[in-house]
């Protein structure tokens, strides 16, 4: 296979980063200070910021305000080199990977793919339901959302419209929690504007929760005044619920009970997705790769894992650190400290979690938080969730939109992003063609 090209053999060692999310674009960042190569490969040209996916999902922010273009980061650091592929295998013994756009050699990975989707096996949802792991996905929801308003204005039967308003969501974890309240806000302030004709007493929003509890995560505390908060604000909340299947309409719980709707959004679970080469050797569960308190691969020389694909026992956390943006900075920033004492034994330093805490956004003015040594909830957590996630936003245009976006709603309890928007695939058919068959005649002359 060809090997990547215009990336030099400069005589510096070669660190190649798989994964641009919190975890691989910190470490490329700062290793891009140090006299190592950096090779940052991903499947998207940007970096995405994935808690506030739900915001982009309900028309409240643009999709370019959460998403950060790689190159851009970059343009800057002539030691750090951006391709844009899908990995395909890594060859340990021979210190290779293999992409898309062909193979490259490495004397360093850190593989930081994150996870996907976790489907629990069942084809069935994995065909019908949307996902929120991605931009393209949170956009998907919030054109699936739209598209049926439209058709449950064209139902003269109020259970068909019904079926097309209401909207489930599958899993009680942050992600589950804020679209859910987010959500439900939509009912009452925004979509009656927009769909005067619409009985919006017809409409719901559920959430299902296969456990006992809400944000599994965080405290009782938290997890108690989050599920108060939603049904308050009027969502139907279910735990110890497990959804069994779903057809695209009818959703039958592992009880027996049923629920319709045409919109059906799984946060249930997460996997990592196999990498051949590696998975083969260190894979446990869920998919992630087992590494040693130097985040380094069992059983692989050079090969390091970090972020939510990365497995480690320690302490408390004997079933690996939880899956959070905060574990996978803490240990990028740990990995580049021992790439800067260049991963000398005596002087490298082992990786421990601190937990700095955790927040949930319900809806306006309410919030939870758990931080080290206080809880609290409403209008402060709330207030403090806004700040912090602002700041971890990559880019200050990006953030100064984001907040101009968050002042406007917050007073008008209104978004102007109620946009659908469907590629015609058929006219990128016919310009393809156009140019292949001008490419042609060309040719031919």
């Amino acid at each position: 296979m060809d090997t990547i090209k215009h990336i030099p053999e400069n005589g510096k060692s070669r660190v190649v980063i798989v994964g641009g999310g919190f975890a691989g674009l910190k470490l490329a960042r700062q290793l891009a200070k140090t006299n190592y190569q950096v090779v940052l490969i991903d499947k998207n040209n940007f970096h995405q910021f994935q808690p506030l996916f739900y915001q982009v999902a309900t028309s409240g922010l643009e999709p370019s305000s959460i998403a950060f273009p790689l190159r851009k980061i970059f343009q800057k650091k002539s030691n750090v080199h951006f391709r844009m592929a899908d990995l395909i295998e890594v060859n340990p013994n021979m210190q290779e990977i293999i992409t898309s756009l062909g193979s490259l050699k490495y004397d360093y990975l850190v593989l930081a793919t994150g996870v996907d989707t976790n489907y629990l096996g069942n084809k069935n949802i994995e065909e019908f339901a949307i996902p929120m792991k991605s931009v393209s996905e949170a956009i998907f929801l919030r054109n699936s959302i739209l598209r049926n308003y439209e058709k449950a204005l064209n139902e003269a039967d109020p259970q068909k419209a019904a079926n097309y308003m209401n909207i489930v969501l599958v899993g009680g974890g942050p992600t589950g929690v804020e679209l859910a309240g987010a959500l439900v806000e939509m009912k009452t302030k925004i979509l009656p504007k927009d769909y005067p004709e619409l009985d919006f007493s017809l409409m719901n929003v559920y959430l299902f929760e296969a456990s006992g509890r809400l944000l599994s995560g965080m405290s009782d505390k938290a997890s108690a005044k989050a599920k108060a908060y939603l049904e308050k604000l009027g969502v139907i909340v279910k735990t110890e619920a497990r959804v069994a299947d779903y057809d695209g309409l009818k959703i039958n719980l592992a009880d027996g009970e049923s629920f319709n709707s045409y919109t059906l959004v799984w946060a249930a679970g997460v996997a990592a997705r196999s990498i051949k080469g590696i998975s083969e050797v260190a894979a446990t569960k869920g998919g992630r790769l087992r590494v040693d308190r130097f985040n380094k691969v069992y059983g692989l020389n050079n090969v390091y894992a970090i972020g939510d694909l990365a497995f480690q026992k320690e302490g408390e956390f004997q079933n690996g650190h939880p899956q959070v943006a905060q574990v996978g900075l803490q240990q990028a920033g740990n990995l580049a400290f021992n790439f800067k004492k260049n991963l000398s034994v005596n002087k490298m330093r082992p990786f421990h979690y601190k937990d700095r805490g955790s927040l949930a956004t319900i809806g306006k003015n309410l919030a939870v938080a758990d931080l080290p040594g206080i809880k609290m909830h409403g209008f402060i957590a709330w207030a403090l969730w806004l700040f912090v996630h602002l700041m971890a936003i990559v880019g200050v245009k990006n953030r100064f939109f984001i907040l101009i976006n968050w002042v406007w709603n917050y007073f008008t309890s209104d978004q102007s992003l109620r946009v659908l928007i469907k590629p015609n695939k058929r006219s990128f058919i016919d310009r393809a063609n156009k140019k292949n068959k001008k490419t042609n005649t060309i040719g031919l002359n």
